[in-house]
């Protein structure tokens, strides 16, 4: 990003069938990747003077190409360079990571050499699936051993994604090549999906720098979604608010860019010596990085799996991280090279479910293996049997099914599309759309609480079952259902939602305020009665300024279940109306006497302290009761200030 980008007069409208494609290249240490690049983009990818000096490429580098796509249309490949040294295999990742495909590339001179294998390994961990092989330097070599390197090169992709892939000769010195690698590229990236546009927009930043005039800018490899000028994001783990001033791709400068893309962003909110790499953009109020996963991992062919409470490096996207490995599985079921496990890691990383990382040694620093995010926020207070065969079932279901075991493993307490949307990265159009066929089949329930919680068909069979047996054990005046709330720490949504299910099913009478075996009716006994007089008079003697439950209790030497029952009775009856809370009630007398002294007041305005003046109460009683008026709309709360209805 330059400062002669940046003004708007100068914005390009990207055309709506041009795709964008990103291409990472792979290899050995002076196989010619950079060279290559340059002689297909024009673009010298190493930028540092290090590299200038040294003739390496240290760090990632980047260069666009722009490729008919034989249809009328164009083809945008973001080519990421990558270091090719043993010891730069951390940047590697860094640059690897959330690519589409992969421009292998092998010398002519030199074939297949270690960091040609380990890259491959690497890209095949990362979940690519796709690519090319260019052979660089083939006018150094005779025509046999151009063909010798041909098919060393075919052997070692055997039985690897890039087993069948166009092997195309090159020279950067000739031209030789150049032509039908672009081809080949452009072959490439027509067959590669498009990205799922469930996702919320991630941004993992790999460079950071400031320009004078602009400040902050950054760069990154856009994973999901789409970012625009204008937009406020969230910079993880920091948690900080930043907007996006300017948006550009490879120095042309957009409105609007969609994944995949490498992207630059000139921010306001953040200084250069704040921003690292590794952080994450995302829009606020949706994804926070985390210390605890669960995933699926997976060793190199004749590596075993890292042992149970080995350390681990963990590189995902941009990011790394120490992680301690807890295995889920005993050691004798992990033959096979794939496992369940929980890494506990270090640094906090962003993540989602889908997610593939690379797993290296710490000492010697070399690549192990890797694997697939499963989960980005285990229950830690679930048994490690449950959470297994969880997981285990997780690997199994498809997207709908993946979203329906999220919510049944939240059981009675349910979750809400803000949770799920923390669980999985999904857009709540994604969510509602999987939710449909779940909801219709009435394998999922929505709660239509507001925020909107969702439970699964078993969770609230376990809810229906618990009243159940709740109001067997109780008095035939049943129960109130504030106090099945509390008592059993259930959602009020979800425990209204059983009670319905319960009445249609003609198991139960529900009231405004409790519930009742059906059959049962509402029969009070002499004993309820009597008690429900004495109550009755102490909450009418009180008026506004109604003792508590507990002042109830001492005065009456009442037990307690016989109060609860009491209290009940009179909640049914409308004789008492409950203040917010299982400990405060207010007889129906006084309350209806406000409610017509303040409508005769209409248009008028109370603070705390007016209300306090003009019923003569205390704060203790007059909180409660404003709240209580403003729930059955007599006021109207505005920041403090409440006006008569």
């Amino acid at each position: 990003m330059t400062p002669k980008t940046i003004p708007h007069s100068q914005v390009q409208q990207e055309a709506v069938e041009d795709r964008s494609i990103v291409v990472g290249t792979a290899g050995h240490i002076d196989h010619g990747k950079t060279a290559l690049v340059y002689a297909l983009t024009g673009t010298d990818t190493d930028r540092l003077p290090e590299e200038k000096r040294r003739g390496i490429t240290i760090d990632l580098g980047f260069a666009s190409l722009r490729l008919p796509d034989g249809r009328g249309h164009m083809l945008d490949l973001s080519i990421v360079d990558v270091p090719g040294h043993h010891a730069l295999v951390r940047n590697m990742l860094a640059g690897a990571a959330g690519i589409d495909c992969v421009m292998l590339v092998i010398a002519a001179d030199e074939g297949v050499k270690p960091q040609t294998e380990e890259h491959l390994a690497i890209c095949s961990l990362l979940g690519i699936c796709r690519g090319v092989v260019a052979l660089t330097k083939s006018d150094n070599v005779e025509a046999e051993r151009l063909r010798d390197v041909c098919a060393s090169a075919r052997d070692c992709l055997h039985h690897s994604f890039l087993e069948g892939a166009p092997i195309v000769p090159t020279s950067v010195r000739t031209g030789e090549g150049i032509s039908e690698l672009k081809r080949a590229l452009a072959t490439l990236a027509l067959h590669v999906p498009e990205r799922s546009v469930n996702y919320f927009p991630r941004l993992p930043l790999d460079r950071a720098f400031s320009i004078h005039g602009f400040g902050t800018v950054v760069t990154g490899t856009l994973q999901n979604g789409t970012i625009r000028e204008g937009d406020t994001l969230v910079q993880q783990p920091a948690n900080r608010s930043v907007r996006v001033r300017g948006v550009q791709v490879h120095k042309a400068a957009r409105k609007t860019v969609h994944a995949p893309s490498r992207v630059a962003l000139n921010l306001t909110g953040v200084e250069l010596g704040e921003i690292r790499r590794g952080d994450t953009l995302v829009p606020p109020h949706t994804l926070a990085t985390v210390n605890v996963i669960d995933v699926e991992l997976t060793s190199l062919p004749g590596l075993p799996l890292p042992r149970h409470r080995s350390k681990v490096r963990v590189h995902a996207f941009a990011s790394e991280s120490m992680a301690t490995v807890l295995l889920y599985e005993p050691a004798q079921s992990v033959g096979s090279g794939r496992t369940l496990a929980r890494l506990r890691l270090v640094t906090p990383l962003l993540l989602i479910p889908g997610d593939r990382f690379v797993l290296r040694q710490c000492t010697p620093a070399v690549t192990i293996g890797g694997g697939s995010v499963l989960d980005i926020r285990p229950l830690s207070r679930a048994k490690k049997a449950v959470t297994l065969a969880w997981l285990q079932q997780l690997t199994r279901a498809d997207a709908p099914e993946q979203l329906r075991l999220r919510v049944l493993r939240h059981g009675k307490s349910g979750i809400s599309t803000a949770e799920l949307i923390a669980e999985t990265g999904l857009t709540p159009d994604a969510i509602a759309r999987m939710m449909q066929p779940l909801i219709v089949s009435g394998r999922v329930i929505s709660a239509g609480s507001q925020p909107e919680r969702i439970l699964s068909a078993e969770a609230l069979a376990a809810i229906a079952d618990l009243v159940m047996g709740e109001l067997e054990r109780a008095a035939p005046a049943g129960l109130a259902k504030a106090e099945l709330q509390s008592k059993n720490r259930l959602d009020p949504s979800m425990l209204e939602l059983a009670i319905r299910r319960l009445a249609r099913a003609g198991k139960v009478d529900a009231a405004a305020e409790g519930v009742t075996l059906a059959g049962r009716g509402h029969a009070v006994s002499d004993e309820v009665r009597g008690g429900a007089e004495a109550v009755e008079a102490i909450y009418l003697a009180g008026g506004l300024a109604a003792p508590l439950l507990s002042e109830v209790a001492a005065r009456l030497a009442m037990p307690p279940r016989t109060l609860r029952e009491v209290i009940t009775h009179l909640l049914r009856a409308k004789r008492l109306v409950r203040m917010g809370a299982d400990i405060a009630f207010t007889h129906i007398q006084p309350l209806e006497k406000l409610y017509a002294d303040l409508r005769q007041r209409k248009g008028e305005t109370f603070d705390v302290a007016r209300f306090k003046s003009f019923t003569g109460l205390t704060r203790k009683h007059a909180i409660p009761l404003l709240e209580h008026l403003d729930q059955v709309h007599i006021m109207s709360n505005s920041g403090g200030v409440r006006v008569i209805l």
